[in-house]
This record gives structure tokens, sequence and C-alpha cells, in this order.
């Protein structure tokens, strides 16, 4: 195995990371979790530290 080839494996096993982030942050099951997060800058209330 040479250098280039090594580049091309690091290459895919990138690709295919980021397209697993975007599937799971895309996943409509994640929506409420991530409408939540949107709006802790708008919220009055002090977060819960434990």
């Amino acid at each position: 195995m040479d250098l280039n080839e090594l580049r091309v494996l690091v290459t895919l096993a990138s690709f295919v990371c980021f397209g697993g982030i975007a599937i799971w942050a895309c996943w409509p099951g994640h929506r409420a979790d991530f409408d939540a997060a949107a709006h802790l800058p708008f919220s009055d209330e002090e977060p819960v530290r434990e």
C-alpha cells in the first residue's frame, strides 16, 4: 500500500463519516431535540447544573 492508496482510504472514510453525521442530524426523530436546543438562548431560566 502506497501513500496515494492511504490518502484515498482516508478520504473515503471521512466522506462516510460526514454522510453518517448528516443522516443522523436530518433524522426525523431528532427534530424535537434540535428545536429545544435552538430555543435555549431565548429561555429566561438558568440551566440546571448537577
